[in-house]
């Protein structure tokens, strides 16, 4: 059974606030395993909610993607302190700020954060903080047969890598993953739409024992989630 816990988020204290930022939420999927869910409304999307994924070892915690805000990632923290776990690192899979923009708080608590090379070159090109520590390799374990990084090529970004929990059968696919519900590609400003189903093959074929794939946004499914991101891809190319 699944526990899902809240973390009311911070509201302006002014008499007139017309709306109440939604809260971050945190639900367990699997033994050791929670996602995170953070809020913020962007102005194409609306308010849209973004995943991302703590990994419990002993007792030392892992975040996979930063909550969308700083304020949203010091919640996030407050969450794990409050279980008694000390964080060990956080692994960013892309520039965008879904998965990035709580680094500047990490780095200022001298937590270590992990990206490509290829992600903290787009993140100086934006002019924004990079990762303290860089993954120069294509397939990196951050802890031996629990947590390991894949870069698959080009997709939802050039620099989108997913992470697999090997003891679990977890997938975390990030933005390089759309959910069931999805009928686009989504945001594709930055995207290879072209690459994006050769890249999802990728994945299938490194990794065939995925039982669970947790999107960048939406529901939590499974490896079916890959064969519809790539139709969407090749449907986007017109074939």
């Amino acid at each position: 059974m699944r526990i899902i816990i809240f973390i009311f988020s911070l509201v302006s204290c002014t008499a007139f606030a017309k709306s109440v930022e939604p809260k971050l939420k945190i639900t367990q999927l699997a033994d050791n395993v929670y996602q995170h869910v953070s809020y913020k409304k962007t102005k194409t999307w609306g308010m849209v909610g973004a995943s991302g994924l703590v990994v419990v070892i002993g007792t030392d915690a892992y975040i996979i993607d930063t909550p969308w805000t700083q304020k949203s990632t010091e919640q996030l923290i407050s969450w794990i302190k409050s279980e008694n776990l000390n964080l060990k690192a956080a692994v960013i899979t892309h520039f965008h700020e879904d998965a990035s923009g709580g680094i500047p708080f990490l780095n200022n608590l001298k937590v270590k954060t992990y990206a490509t090379s290829m992600t903290n070159n787009l993140l100086g090109n934006k002019k924004r903080e990079k990762s303290s520590n860089e993954i120069s390799r294509d397939t990196f374990e951050l802890v031996d047969n629990t947590i390991e990084v894949f870069y698959p090529g080009a997709g939802h970004t050039r620099d989108n890598i997913v992470v697999w929990l090997p003891k679990h059968k977890i997938l975390f696919g990030g933005c390089f993953v759309r959910s069931t519900r999805s009928k686009s590609l989504g945001n594709i400003e930055d995207a290879s739409v072209e690459d994006w189903p050769k890249s999802i093959q990728r994945v299938i074929n490194k990794y065939p024992e995925i039982e669970v794939v947790v999107p960048g946004h939406g529901k939590v499914g499974d490896e079916s989630l890959l064969n519809h991101t790539a139709k969407l891809g090749l449907g986007a190319k017109g074939l």
